[in-house]
Order: structure tokens, then sequence, then C-alpha cells
């Protein structure tokens, strides 16, 4: 990836390009990794981190969605479930297979209920019983055929579930258990995708903490966030893929539209052992009292637990709150009612907003989850050039998204594609060992050409796949020590994700670049290393590193749950 300053000159320098992205969450950076496959120059600019917004807020799973049957939105799930075996596919060392359970108490409770919502006769959902959840699961597994990777679905009596589940409530009649698949980082795939870009082609130019904030004529007004200055650029083609913000950028471009009707959904991450131990390795997928999907998924050695859906009119807005705190606190007892579970043990939180498609529908969970462009051509905007908007769309199907809105570019701009990136392997996904001996065998390997132990390589394997091999050589190049607090992460690794990965802002590593404030495992120890290792790399004054320590701390504690201490800035 360019560095952030050597991209910025070369824009500034070279102001006419013919696609503008901006909003660098999946879906934009999805098309722009398209684009610069198939050879065409792209910028790329979102007014904070790579991946900082709604994408990062998701409940980290890649699936099809199963309750969407219900709706009737066949053409979506199987989409969405054919995308996902390619991500498992394609991204091996980002994309894990997860079985899912549902804790089932009725035998036929929604078998009508189903049908009426399906052709609009009834809104909110009833609980689904055994015989709806069967058909469902049985729908699930025909859509899932094409590169299956997984098994398929099974159903367990009450006896096998409760020794599978030990302390699952014992008012289940059935469980019934299918296979779906996770994300430990969804930014770690989006940086993936932009370095990816970046490295295929030198007309890919990617910029973060660059906001769109203005536009007239052939021309948009960039603003930098860091210095704040501005800087214009003739596009061709604009695409709005700022989610969520997708309105608020066309109200700073001069237009008004109402395109998006986003919901708020909010997760807490808990370190409960006793919570993580009885989901056995599964997520636990069930419905609350009020008719809400919700969900306990295993995440690294904490549960995550979510999720919320409120109807929210600016995402800037988009804070946990007490009320939805105690509402995912207060799920978890339908399924483990054995265990307690309070608010000292929340490690983290955090609340995304989906870019839903604008709605009347009375319940949330009734608007549709699939993905539409919708254009604003020249006539109607008085700009130069057309604007496309990404509007709505699953984190699973993004690659499918993005081939299609690129699609519309190439047809725009008189292109043909070259390639398709169905089976074009993410990041560290290229040349990944399948198996548990040919990964033994590539950790060895790269240990003995690095000379950094293998336990180390196991690690760094882990998080970034056999772009591990580039880290570990990185590291072995000069002398390196541990993270304080932290003994899986050291200063090189943090040096080389800021020297490569247009690390900007300190609350990149621990958000973004890492899982380290996910876990709740940044203490103020391990920031100050952190920003050390930064500072060194970056060039930033004692002053600068001061002021990102400062912020860090107060974002984390703001608005994670963290529990830093927040240093007067000297």
């Amino acid at each position: 990836m360019m560095d952030r300053n050597q991209t910025l000159e070369r824009i500034k320098q070279q102001p006419e390009i013919p696609v503008l992205i901006i909003g660098a969450g999946v879906n934009g950076v999805g098309t722009f990794r398209d684009l610069a496959v198939n050879g065409v120059e792209t910028l790329i600019v979102d007014k904070g981190d790579f991946c900082s917004g709604a994408s990062a807020a998701s409940s980290h799973m890649l699936h099809g969605g199963i309750r969407y049957l219900e709706n009737g939105e066949f053409r979506l799930v199987r989409e969405a479930l054919t995308e996902r075996n390619l991500m498992l596919r394609n991204a091996p060392h980002a994309a894990k297979p997860l079985p899912t359970t549902v804790p089932i108490f009725k035998w036929f409770s929604g078998l009508f209920n189903a049908p009426l919502k399906f052709i609009g006769l009834m809104d909110k959902p009833a609980e689904r019983g055994a015989f709806v959840i069967k058909i469902g699961m049985m729908v699930y597994d025909f859509f899932a055929r094409e590169y299956r990777v997984m098994p398929t679905h099974t159903f367990r009596a009450k006896k096998k579930s409760l020794e599978t589940f030990p302390k699952i409530n014992p008012d289940i009649i059935f469980t019934g258990m299918y296979y779906d698949s996770w994300m430990p980082s969804p930014e770690r795939i989006v940086l993936d995708m932009v370095r990816d870009a970046t490295d295929v082609s030198d007309t890919a130019h990617a910029l973060n903490y660059v906001s769109a904030v203005d536009a007239e004529g052939d021309t948009v007004t960039l603003r930098d966030e860091i210095t704040g200055e501005t800087f214009t650029i003739q596009p061709q083609i604009v695409i709005n893929a700022g989610g969520p913000w997708i309105d608020f950028i066309h109200k700073a471009m001069g237009e008004t539209t109402r395109f998006i009707g986003g919901t708020k959904g909010s997760h807490l991450i808990i370190d409960n052992p006793e919570l993580n131990e009885a989901l056995n390795g599964s997520e636990m997928f069930f419905e609350n009292d009020d008719g809400r999907i919700v969900l306990l998924l295993p995440y690294m050695g904490k549960v995550m637990a979510g999720t919320t859906d409120i109807r929210i009119d600016n995402p800037d807005d988009a804070w946990i709150t007490d009320e939805e705190t105690d509402y995912i606190l207060s799920l978890i007892p339908k399924v483990f009612p054995s265990i307690p579970v309070d608010r000292s043990q929340i490690v983290f939180h955090f609340s995304g907003v989906r870019p839903l498609p604008a709605s009347d529908s009375g319940y949330t969970g009734n608007v549709s989850r699939d993905h539409q462009l919708r254009p604003l051509e020249p006539a109607q905007s008085g700009f130069a050039f057309p604007v496309y908007s990404l509007v709505g769309g699953k984190w699973t199907s993004f690659r499918a998204f993005s081939e299609e809105t690129a699609d519309v570019v190439f047809k725009e701009l008189g292109y043909t594609r070259k390639k398709s990136t169905e089976h074009i392997p993410i990041g560290g996904g290229a040349d990944y060992p399948q198996d548990d001996a040919a990964q033994t065998r590539w950790i060895e390997k790269t240990a003995g050409e690095t000379g950094v132990s293998a336990a180390r390589i196991r690690e760094l394997f882990d998080r970034y796949g056999t772009h591990a091999a580039k880290i570990a050589a990185f590291i072995s190049e000069g002398d390196d020590a541990l993270i304080s607090d932290l003994p899986d992460y050291s200063k090189r690794e943090i040096q080389y994700l800021a020297r490569t990965e247009q690390v900007t802002r300190l609350i990149d590593i621990p958000l973004r670049r890492t899982v380290i404030g996910w876990l709740g495992a940044l203490t103020d120890a391990a920031l100050t290393d952190i920003a050390d290792a930064c500072a060194a790399e970056l060039g930033w004054s004692v002053e600068r590193r001061n002021e990102e320590i400062t912020r860090t701390a107060q974002i984390m504690n703001d608005q994670y749950a963290g529990r830093l201490a927040v240093p007067a800035v000297s």
C-alpha cells in the first residue's frame, strides 16, 4: 500500500481520475479491488479509517440469512450462501466455519404465521417451531449447494441436545444445527483487499481520513481530515459507498436524497468462561421473546452477544445505550438460565448502523437486506458525472455487489471486464495450506527462512494467513520486543502494520489493524508501547505521540467500554 502522503501528493498533481469511490467499507473496497484487478484507475477515500463504519460493526457473520427465507428473499439467500462458500475458499485465514445451533421450544408454532408473513399479511413473526425450522434448514442447505464446503444440517432430540450442551435450557424439545461462518476481524479482510488492489495496480489509490465536502460541475472537493487542507479532483464517475452516511454525503455535495433508512445494532463482548464453555464451539441463534433474532457467538475466548435493531436518523449518534445493554444481557437466560452474566463482565461493546433502504415498514426485521445501485444522473444533479449509490447489502454478498457495481462502471467508461474476482484469493488466503500437516510444514519453513520461532510464526499465521511470511521477514530485520501485557504481539509487528497499512491515528491499531481492543486487552502499558512503536515508525513528535495516547484512551473509554487512564496532553 502506498504511503498516505505520497498518495495525497500524486492525486493533487493529477486530479483527473476516472472513478472516485467515497466510503471505504466492505462494499466500497470490494468495488475498488474489482476495478483495480481490471485496470481502471480509481481513488477511494473515507472520512475515517478503512472499515471504521458500518462494516466494522457487524455481527461478524458470513451467512446466507436463514431468517430472510421467511421474507421471500430467496435470491438474496442463494447469492449470500454462494458468496459465503467462496469466502471460505478465497480467505480461509479470515473466514472460519461456524456450527450454528437453534434451540427449539415448540413443535408447530409459526406454521401458519410464516406463510402469512411471506405474502405480507403479517408483520412480526411468531415463535418458530420445529417444523418451520426444519423446512427452513432444508431450503438453506439446498441454496448452499454451489461450492459447498460444509456439512448439511442436523436435528438433535432433547437428550442428545442436553448431552452436547449440558447447561442449555432444559425446556427445549430439539436443537437444530447447521453450518455458517464468521469473521474474527472484518477489518482485516477489508485491509487485505485494499492491499491487494494497490499491489495489483499502480493506478489504484486509497486514502483514509479524507472526506468529500463539496461538488460542483465536474469537480469534487475533498478535505484531509488530519490537516484540514482541501483540494479538488475531477472524476468521470462517483460511487457513493458511504453506507448509512450515503444521504449525508449527497447533502455535502449539494444534493438531497432519502435512500437510507438505517437501523442501529449493538453488541456486547463478554468475558465469561462458563458461558463460553457452555456454547461448546457453537453459535446460538434464537428468538427473543419480542421476536427479535439474536445470537451468542464464541469469540476468541470471549462471547459476543447481540443484537438490537433500532431505527436511527444520524449514524454518528450510534452508540450503545444502557437500555440496549440491559436488553442484550436479558436475552441470555432464555438459553442458559443457570449461568450468571452481568455488566462487570463486558470488556467491549460496539454499535453500528445497517445501511438499509428507506422503508415505511413498521417492523425493522422486514426491511430488505438485499442490495441495490441507485443512480443520480447528471440531468438530475447538475454534476458533469453520474453518482451511483450502493444502498443496502449484506457483508457476505459484498463481492457480488461490487461486481455488479464494477460492471456498471465498465459500461459507463466503455471498458470490457478482463477478470472476475470470483476465485481470486484475498490477502493471506493466497497459497494457503489447506490441512494441519501442510500448515505445520509452512510454519516450519517460514521459521527456518526468517529465524523467527515457529510459535511466533503460528501466531502471525493465525492472524494474517500466508502474509505472515512478509511480517516475519520484517521482524527478523531488527531488534524486537514484546508489547507490555500482550505476549503475542511485538513492537516490530506493530511497526510493520504502521508502515504498510496506512496507520494514521493510534486508534487504528487496537480497533482495526488488530483485535486487541475488541478483546478488552488494551492496557495503559500496552497502549504506551504501541504508541512508541508507531511514533518511531511514522516520525511522530513527542507532542503528537502524547496527543494520540490521550485521544485513543478517551475513545476506548467513551465508546467501547475501555478502562484506560486518560493522561493530560503535555
